[in-house]
């Protein structure tokens, strides 16, 4: 059983990252692709994109691309929803489109409406979301966010050759702090944790829980240079040490039988 110490790389003693936000980006139409935008953009700024970059890609942009827009006019609402959107207060229409994108409902009450979406994400609303989207629009999830992490990967490494991690990000609240940060919901080429468990402290104590889930962090990181007002959907993370990784990111869902706020 090795020490923390012996695990941690010399690559990431003394780590300095660069986080480095893509700008000129237009704005994304369904069958856009997404891969030759975000290599143009890259481009255009001097960045380039190196082997080993973390590309960190706004869910809503990757939506976009995929035509998950519903026109709310096209929505006619169950009964139940349009009981549930008197308690929560919002519109039938969008508790309909909520729960078309839900397995479960978690929690709700004024203004709020905790939903588990398909991919298993506890989240607000499934997800679905109405900001930065046409009028009378509602914007969907990616359908399977590792699937297009996978697919936005694969277009980059087949324009530039070069073999990237991609992490698709979301803005969540969390149970038992305010405010909302970044995490991230669909992921490719990377590992979604850092597992510290079996090894020791510098006092030779045995860690037994500690797993940081370094794809939310990167996620997080991100969103300090793309904003939600900015217009910069995609931001590089370079110089950070990752194991590459086919798990994808259902292993960051909370099991509900390990969930206490459930």
């Amino acid at each position: 059983m090795g020490s923390l110490e012996e695990h941690e790389s010399d690559e990431s003693r003394g780590l300095r990252l660069e986080i480095i936000g893509i700008t000129g980006l237009p704005e994304v139409k369904p069958g856009d692709d997404l891969a030759e935008l975000i290599v143009g953009a890259a481009e255009r700024n001097g960045i380039g994109i190196m082997d080993m970059d973390v590309v960190v890609v706004a869910h809503k942009i990757v939506s976009k691309a995929e035509g998950r827009l519903v026109p709310l006019s096209s929505v006619v609402p169950s009964q139940f929803a349009v009981n549930l959107a008197q308690v929560v207060g919002k519109s039938p229409e969008d508790v309909e489109v909520i729960l078309r994108e839900s397995r479960a409902i978690v929690r709700y009450r004024r203004g709020i409406l905790i939903t588990e979406n398909r991919a298993g994400i506890v989240m607000a609303n499934s997800g679905v979301d109405r900001s930065n989207v046409q009028e009378g629009y509602a914007l969907l999830l990616p359908s399977d966010p590792d699937a297009s992490a996978r697919s936005l990967r694969e277009g980059i490494r087949r324009l530039t050759g070069r073999d990237v991690a991609v992490v698709i990000s979301d803005t969540m609240g969390r149970p038992i702090r305010n405010g909302q940060v970044d995490v991230a919901i669909g992921i490719s080429g990377i590992a979604p944790f850092r597992d510290y468990r079996g090894l020791r402290d510098t006092f030779g104590r045995e860690l037994r829980v500690t797993n940081i889930a370094h794809v939310d962090e990167i996620a997080s990181a991100a969103e300090l240079v793309m904003g939600k007002l900015r217009r910069v959907p995609v931001a590089i993370v370079r110089g950070y040490p990752y194991e590459r990784s086919d798990d994808g990111s259902s292993g960051l869902n909370m099991p509900e039988d390990q969930d206490m706020f459930r």
